[in-house]
């Protein structure tokens, strides 16, 4: 059973490389990188890892402050299982303290769910992430909504946000990050009452 002194590994899910750096299934990426922010810090490349990482602190100094790994993998999202599980192993992460961020067809746009366990959904990155390390882990899904017309699914979640949905992007990476910060802080029950959509 995992204790507050656990550290917690949160996993924004993408692509590496700037041709995929603004798509929407880099959404968890976008997450990623604004909690580094957040933290103050900068990526590096992971001991043992394929991935980037940041160590820090997140919440309020005190009993709420929780020690957290950020974590990009740079594996290509269908081989997202192996970089997490390496550094789950690495540093020692129980598995309900890791946090998978990930772009989900299913939810309108901007809605986030948060879940612990489930399916994959046919998403590829939480496909190999459970192939690695079993389904009991969170995820924080963002919504990015169905594809129009006949457009295929490959093809809808590697383009970019359309203008439209740029326009509210960053608030809703912002209201993400918020959503991780409040699950670590105030347990699963408190964050999916107060952003799930």
């Amino acid at each position: 059973m995992s204790d507050a002194n656990d550290p917690w590994l949160i996993v924004g899910l993408g692509n590496p490389g700037p041709e995929y750096a603004a798509n929407r299934h880099n959404v968890g990426f976008m997450v990623a990188d604004l909690l580094a922010e957040r933290i103050g810090g900068k990526f590096k490349r992971a001991p043992k890892a394929q991935a980037q990482v940041l160590e820090g602190r997140i919440g309020p100094p005190g009993p709420l402050s929780r020690r957290v790994v950020v974590a990009k993998p740079m594996s290509y999202m269908n081989l997202s299982g192996g970089p997490v599980s390496a550094l789950r192993d690495f540093y020692k992460v129980p598995l309900d303290h890791v946090v998978a961020v990930h772009d989900e067809l299913d939810i309108d746009y901007g809605a986030l769910r948060l879940k612990l366990g489930g399916g994959d959904n046919g998403h590829n990155g939480l496909k190999s992430m459970t192939k690695s390390l079993g389904p009991d882990y969170h995820r924080i899904r963002f919504g990015i909504g169905r594809p129009p017309g006949r457009m295929q699914v490959a093809d809808f979640v590697l383009k970019d946000f359309s203008s439209t949905e740029r326009k509210e992007l960053a608030f809703l990476v912002d209201r993400a990050a918020d959503s991780v910060e409040c699950l670590l802080a105030e347990g699963l029950e408190r964050a999916q009452s107060a952003y799930n959509s």
